[in-house]
């Protein structure tokens, strides 16, 4: 059984996730902005006692603190994270709003460093090597026109993380960057009726 800190689990990829390693048996931290969502996903799916929620802002430092300061009363720690956590808000280069540059690079990229950098912390100072998930996109790989923000954000995750896998490598820390393509979640229907998509 692994102990398992996931964002994002209201919804999409990371709601699923967080079924799927609790019906396999593993303590899940499932984190996330809303917990109306979190609250709706766990009756929906029929969570069990193995699923554990909270409040995460993945942009903030503090809540990042928190939520491991859980994981150590509750499970003794974690042995894996997934940052799954995403943002995206299709728009023309010409027509990008200001706004969503901050949220994009906020949610994407900054919730990704400070993620990985408080569960490697942790890892480090409880010799406890584990496992860091980081979720990118094939935008990070190929350019997709009318996201461009948001395929600039997914490259800095990319980029990011096979740098930070070097690094943490001789601590046994392994570090993996998934790059899937479009799946049938809530993001990707808001961008139905969008030209831009």
């Amino acid at each position: 059984m692994s102990r398992v800190l996931l964002t994002g689990a209201a919804s999409g990829i990371g709601r699923h996730l967080t079924g799927a390693l609790a019906r396999r048996g593993h303590l899940v931290l499932a984190t996330d902005l809303s917990q109306d969502g979190l609250a709706k996903a766990r009756v929906e799916d029929s969570w069990s006692d193995s699923v554990l929620t909270t409040y995460l802002d993945v942009t903030s430092e503090a809540d990042w603190v928190g939520a491991f300061d859980l994981a150590e009363v509750r499970a003794r720690g974690i042995d894996v994270l997934l940052n799954v956590a995403g943002f995206l808000s299709p728009g023309f280069t010409v027509d990008v709003d200001p706004d969503d540059i901050d949220r994009h690079l906020g949610v994407n990229v900054r919730g990704t460093i400070l993620g990985t950098r408080e569960a490697a912390r942790r890892m480090i100072a409880a010799r406890n090597p584990g496992h860091i998930v980081n979720f990118g996109s094939l935008a990070s790989l190929s350019p997709v026109p009318g996201l461009p923000v948001y395929c600039a954000s997914k490259w800095a995750v990319r980029g990011f993380t096979l740098s930070a896998a070097v690094e943490l490598e001789q601590h046994g820390i392994a570090l993996s960057l998934v790059c899937p393509d479009a799946v049938e979640t809530p993001m990707l229907d808001l961008q139905k009726s969008r030209e831009e998509a």
